[in-house]
């Protein structure tokens, strides 16, 4: 299907007209789909279920984020009846990196992102999900924003990083550490 309604390099906002396919938000849930896609790749190589599950969660909630960051964050009209990221959402994730803190040996050093390929995944995910989290800043900076947004972005971040590391101990896979030379 295609309408070319964005031939002219313009895409059009949820209930509020048309903007620039290269404005901050477009960029901010662009770069939250973008990430949203890095998680699909991730899952397509998990056979865990538990971590699959809190993956597709995560899932769920990025298309969540995605429409609020698409629905300008004022009071009434077609924003009233967009979801919304929440502080229950930051505060499942904020269990769910405890869940895999609890599973993982106390980290003293920095690690390199890599190892099994589900964790390479998934610091692909995390890095992706930090510039989603610089994207929504700035847009934060020019409009106004869902206040809950950069800190779920940041919990997940964190989330990520835990689930890489989770990942390769599942997979027995040494995480790297970082040496200065």
């Amino acid at each position: 299907m295609y309408t070319r309604g964005g031939d002219k390099g313009e895409t059009s906002l949820y209930g509020e007209g048309r903007v620039p396919k290269d404005s901050l938000r477009v960029e901010a849930y662009g770069t939250i789909d973008e990430l949203n896609s890095c998680i699909g790749v991730a899952l397509s190589a998990c056979h865990d279920r538990g971590l699959s599950g809190q993956l597709k969660m995560v899932q769920r909630e990025l298309f969540t984020a995605g429409a609020d960051l698409a629905t300008s964050f004022v009071a009434g009209g077609a924003a009233a009846r967009v979801p919304r990221i929440g502080k229950k959402d930051t505060r499942r994730l904020e269990r769910a990196v405890d869940s895999l803190q609890k599973r993982l040996p106390r980290l003293t050093r920095f690690i390199l992102p890599g190892g099994g390929e589900l964790s390479s995944r998934l610091h692909l995910a995390r890095s992706v999900c930090r510039r989603a989290e610089r994207r929504v800043v700035s847009l934060g900076r020019s409009e106004r924003i869902n206040p809950e947004m950069v800190p779920y972005l940041n919990r997940l971040s964190t989330y990520l990083f835990n689930a890489a590391r989770y990942a390769n101990a599942l997979e027995r896979v040494e995480d790297e550490v970082w040496s200065a030379r």
